[in-house]
């Protein structure tokens, strides 16, 4: 199917999806076999090269919303992302990482790189110049994440593929928190993207999975080390994350207008401190996600005045969830300092701007004024509580 004049739920509906020829069933069928014949075939199929009938239409969808040649699938996002980094770096190469990331990534690299003698340093801040100045002789790839996670930071795409391709660098984005709905690194100039696809594709809070896209020459280089590293994902798996790409586009966009308002309505608040969404004129990173992004996303964070309690709040809460992951239809939120983020040290976390009191807030599609009253509701409850323990 010709991709590059249709639509974005066109895409997600229709691209990669297998023709049942025996049947003619509306759906991709599922090849559920883990052996394959060999002799007279043109593909010799076998699940842990990632080139199953399902593994193969899965992987062009996934390319076709990234706008990239090609892609692979993985058994979760942090395969994903290690297998990315560790097919462009080796022992005596160096890596310049944006200062706020995933938890998992930072201690990927904080704990396994030294390892394998691999250098890194993050940088002081998200602007040109702090990437700039983490440049070495021996650096080879540039990592960034944004939106970032859990503050919602937005790195300049343009500005940080531009200093990469005049040092002869490759760029790498963790591009989940945004989604292919609403922002495409690929077309600003980075050159891999990655996805924990355990989030937005998925979509359901049922599937665990990662995704990486870029070039045919990238991707040969990243399935070269795969298939040793054994990160594939089950066929079954692959046919459930087909099957929920495919509702990703109006997903996405309605926790897109649920997210704005939401940081809207939190910050008119007097018992929140503070919010953060690009999505808001006053999130300081408010111009460039508006230049590089469709949407500004379902994920939002916010703090409590800080007299309030953080985990009496979340427990007052009866239909947003206290969950430990994210971007399902469902609206959850989480404490980063306990779930995302708790394997930094306090002092990393702090650096970061990550305050123990931070809520990282997924907003989901449910009805907007169910979730504003909810929140109203455990506030109310919060400052309850408080008043009856003051007056005891």
């Amino acid at each position: 199917m010709e991709t590059n004049q249709k639509g974005l739920n066109t895409i997600c509906t229709h691209v990669g999806e297998l023709e049942d020829k025996q049947h003619k069933g509306a759906i991709s069928p599922l090849y559920m076999s883990t052996s394959y014949a060999y002799e007279d075939v043109d593909v010799k199929r076998y699940p842990r090269y990632f080139n199953t009938p399902n593994q193969e239409g899965l992987c062009k969808k996934i390319a076709a919303l990234e706008h990239a040649e090609a892609a692979l699938i993985f058994g979760s996002g942090m395969a994903a992302v290690s297998t990315a980094l560790m097919a462009f770096l080796r022992a005596g190469d160096h890596v310049v990482l944006q200062q706020a990331l995933y938890g998992g990534t930072y201690n990927l690299v904080n704990e396994e790189f030294s390892k394998y003698g691999i250098e890194y340093s993050f940088t002081n801040g998200w602007d040109t110049a702090a990437f700039e100045a983490e440049i070495k002789e021996n650096t080879k790839v540039i990592y960034i994440e944004t939106p970032s996670n859990p503050l919602l930071t937005i790195t300049d795409l343009e500005a940080v593929a531009s200093i990469a391709k005049k040092q002869g660098l490759i760029t790498m984005i963790d591009n989940t928190f945004a989604s292919p709905v609403n922002q495409n690194p690929i077309d600003f100039g980075i050159d891999i993207v990655i996805h924990s696809a355990t989030k937005y594709m998925g979509g359901h809070s049922d599937i665990c999975a990662g995704a990486v896209a870029s070039t045919s020459e990238n991707m040969n280089r990243i399935f070269q080390l795969a298939k040793n590293f054994g990160g594939s994902l089950s066929d079954y798996t692959v046919w459930l994350l087909e099957r929920s790409i495919k509702t990703m586009g109006i997903r996405v966009k309605a926790q897109n207008e649920n997210a704005l308002a939401m940081a809207l309505f939190l910050d008119g608040l007097e018992d929140i401190a503070s919010v953060y969404y690009p999505g808001l004129p006053t999130h300081r990173d408010h111009a460039i996600a508006k230049k590089q992004m469709k949407g500004f996303g379902g994920m939002l964070s916010f703090e409590l005045q800080p007299h309030l309690d953080t985990s009496k709040f979340q427990k007052s809460l009866k239909l947003i969830k206290s969950s430990m992951s994210l971007a399902g239809v469902e609206s959850t939120l989480l404490s980063p300092t306990k779930t995302s983020h708790a394997l930094m040290s306090a002092e990393v976390r702090a650096e970061q701007g990550i305050a123990d009191g931070l809520i990282r807030f997924s907003v989901g599609i449910e009805e907007i004024e169910d979730l504003k009253e909810d929140i109203v509701q455990a506030l109310k409850s919060v400052k309850r509580e408080m008043r009856v323990s003051i007056n005891n």
